[in-house]
């Protein structure tokens, strides 16, 4: 098995997530999502999340506004809409139950019951 792209799945599967908890503190520009993103660790690359902020607003989960620059085109600003706010406390329940569950079997001590051989069938 390759350990990478297990990685790499393990972390597809929180994308959605990370994204919109950082959405949901404020309006956020998509270069500060990938500035806090990689501050905590977490690459993504603006090939990825471009789409995936699109793939958002066209499920009416996130709206934006074009704010002007002082330094070159007008920047686009993603917020959270009402039913992005739903959708988001669904996952952080559905986060909080995954975490608790890997948590209790990832810290269990003791060991499964062995299992003979050879078992005797009836």
């Amino acid at each position: 098995m390759n350990i990478e792209n297990t990685q790499s799945q393990m972390r597809k599967g929180i994308l959605e997530f990370c994204i919109l908890s950082i959405i949901r503190r404020g309006e956020a520009y998509p270069s500060d999502i990938v500035d806090e993103m990689r501050a905590a660790n977490l690459q993504i690359l603006e090939g990825t999340l471009y789409p995936l902020l699109t793939r958002l607003k066209n499920a009416d989960m996130l709206t934006y506004r074009w704010v002007e620059s002082n330094s070159g085109p007008p920047r686009k600003y993603f917020s959270l809409t009402e039913k992005g706010d739903a959708f988001y406390q669904e996952l952080e329940a559905t986060w909080v139950e995954l975490a608790n569950g890997v948590k209790a079997l990832t810290s269990k001590s003791e060991s499964l019951p062995s299992v003979p051989d050879n078992p005797t069938t009836n």
